[in-house]
This record gives structure tokens, sequence and C-alpha cells, in this order.
């Protein structure tokens, strides 16, 4: 692992890269020590990128999928297999690694499935290893791109839904941190404000582990977006006093009934913005959406380390009790005003909606 410091840049529309394939291996920008350090780090092993994804170096449903293909092609391209046959073997290992890193994020099961197809197709076709390997590693690179491509296209859809000028309040980070493009809640707000939208967002600081306060904010500033930063028990009271236009966030699963997992705290703003008659969004590619589960009680729940709660960036700022961290949450379709994907918008019925749009193959233009 070798660690470089990423670039700076003065670019008032700033997209972060967290994740690229180079010929050095997988180059990571670690989220942990945002926004004091930029600092990055090469990966060459696949049991570094599973590392990296579950110790949060990367995170953010969509690029922890495009890590996972990068670090199975990684496994791959630097096997020392002497036949197919070992390659099998190996490559069934990597993804079983890979698999148990994080269980909530459905793109990462989505990007493994995918590779897992890939190269069934290609040992079908070759069994030649060097061809094998550089298959392997163009498809993680296509996935890479298919996710920028989807980010855009979910950008376009959704920027209609954003107020001309107004407040715009968002929730953890679904910007291009979490999603190795422009981002999806980012996304549309990105390309809202690329339109001559006059848009203000509001971070909440989403704890214990401030993605909102660390990561949101950090890539609106980088970006020139004016933004004003909360605490989390602030919510109630923007939205309350009518200073919201409107709430966008990411996901990290969406059930087939639309009922969505996203990072804890997600469920009380909806519940909030329903309240008080704000619109709550979801941004999210289709792979994200996970049409074999019924609704969102099937959802698994990440349970991270208590010390995040007890410790903030290791000083402990509580005493030594018992604390809970489920990292995410999941918010029933009723409280959700439309899902934005990168093939349309889905609205209630989701259940029908969604269906429609796994099954059709449209994609945004212009």
């Amino acid at each position: 692992m070798k660690v470089v410091f990423a670039s700076q840049s003065n670019d008032q529309m700033y997209v972060a890269q967290p994740i690229e394939w180079t010929d050095a291996g997988v180059v990571m920008l670690d989220q942990r020590r945002l926004p004091a350090e930029e600092i990055s780090y090469t990966y060459t092993d696949y049991r570094e990128v599973a590392k990296a994804i579950r110790d949060m170096v990367i995170r953010g449903a969509p690029a922890i999928g495009v890590a996972a293909a990068m670090g199975a092609a990684l496994g791959v391209l630097h096997s020392s297999a002497k036949s197919v046959g070992e390659l099998q073997a190996e490559f069934a290992e990597t993804c079983d690694v890979l698999a148990k890193t994080r269980p909530t994020a459905v793109d990462l099961f989505w990007a493994l499935e995918r590779m897992k197809r890939r190269f069934a197709q290609i040992i079908a076709e070759t069994s030649d290893l060097a061809a094998i390997k550089k298959s392997m590693v163009a498809e993680a690179r296509e996935v890479h791109l298919e996710k920028k491509a989807t980010d855009e296209a979910i950008g376009r859809f959704g920027a209609d839904l954003m107020p001309r000028q107004g407040r715009v309040m968002t929730q953890c980070n679904a910007g291009a941190l979490a999603t190795a493009g422009i981002g999806t809640a980012l996304g549309v707000i990105r390309v809202a404000v690329q339109q001559g939208r006059e848009i203000h967002v509001i971070v909440p600081e989403t704890r214990p582990y401030l993605q909102g306060a660390r990561l949101t904010a950090w890539e609106l500033q980088k970006g020139g977006i004016p933004l004003t930063l909360i605490t989390d028990n602030m919510v109630g009271h923007f939205l309350k006093t009518g200073k919201v236009s409107a709430i966008v966030t990411g996901a990290d699963r969406v059930a087939a009934n639309g009922d969505t997992a996203n990072k804890i705290g997600t469920y009380q703003i909806a519940v909030l913005a329903k309240e008080n008659g704000v619109p709550f969004y979801v941004a999210a590619p289709i792979s994200t959406l996970d049409m074999t589960i019924p609704d969102g009680d099937h959802i698994p729940i990440e349970e991270r380390s208590a010390a995040e709660v007890t410790h903030l960036q290791g000083v402990r700022i509580a005493p030594d009790v018992p604390a809970a961290h489920p990292a995410f949450d999941v918010t029933p379709a009723r409280y959700i005003s439309a899902i934005i994907t990168e093939r349309g918008v889905a609205r209630a019925p989701f259940a029908e909606s969604l269906r429609a749009l796994t099954a059709s193959q449209v994609t945004a233009t212009g």
C-alpha cells in the first residue's frame, strides 16, 4: 500500500475522485482523514481493498460497488494461478472476502455478481490467463464508467424536482465521494445549480461518523455551492420554520415496495418532512434497488462499533457506558415523495413504478 497526496483544485465545480484504477493499483482517497487532510492510498491486493471498504476509507453504496469490482479485478490480475481451475478457486475466495465487508449496501453484491458473471463468460471463451486478467480489469473499469454516467442521468432527472430558488436539505454524504461520479443526491443538486437554480444546501452533521460535516460540507465548499451546516437535532426546527423547500438523500438499499435504507437519521428527517409538508426525495441508481426483498423489514442493518459513538477521532467524549450504533435506518415508502433513478422518477405505488423502471432500458438524454 503506497501513500500519495490527493491533488488540490480551485475549480468551482470541483468533483472529488474517491477511487481510480491506475497502472500502479487502485487509488483511494482516505475519507476518514477529510477535511483536514487529503491523502490517498494505492492498493495492489484485494485484501487491502476489502479492509479499506470495511474500515470506511471508501464509503457510500455506489462507490463501495466500484471498489468491490476493482478489488475482484485485482485478485485476478495478481493471481499466481497456473491454470483456469486454480484461478477459479482463487476468484471465489476473493469475492467471498469482499462480500463480507459491509452487509447493507446492495451495490457491493451487485458489483460482485457482475464480476462473477463476466468471469464465467470469459473462461468459457478462453483458457488464456493473460486474456482473462485483461478482461476482468476492463470490466471493473467499465463498472466505474457506468457509475459516472448513471450519476449524471440521475442528476438530470432530479434537477427538475428542485426549487428554482430555495433551501434543500440532504443527509449524510451522497456526493462524488460516495459514488465515484458526481454523486446521487449531490449530483441532483450539482446539475440543478448548473442549470441556474439558486440553491442553498442545509447539511446535518450526521452523527456519529459526521459524514455531513466532514464530507458533504467539504464537497459543497469545493464546488462553490452555498451551504449551512447544522447539528442533527436542528433538523426539525429548520423544517418547521419553513426554511427548506425540499429534501434529497441517497440510499444504500431500496426494497421492492420503496422502503429505503440510508444513513442513520434519515428516517426521522423523512417523518419530520411529512409533518411539515416538505417533499422528501431519494436519489439512487437502479443497482441499489433490491427487488428480491418485499420491504424494508428484510434489509440487514449493519451494526458498527460503539466506540464510534463514545469517541470522536479517538478521543473519548462519553463515560464508559454501553452505546449502540446501527449504521442505517429504514424509511417507509409512505414518507417518500419520489425515487430518482437513471431511468426516470418513480412515484407511489412504488411496487409498480420501481418494477417498471427495472424492466426499462430508457436513460436520460440531453
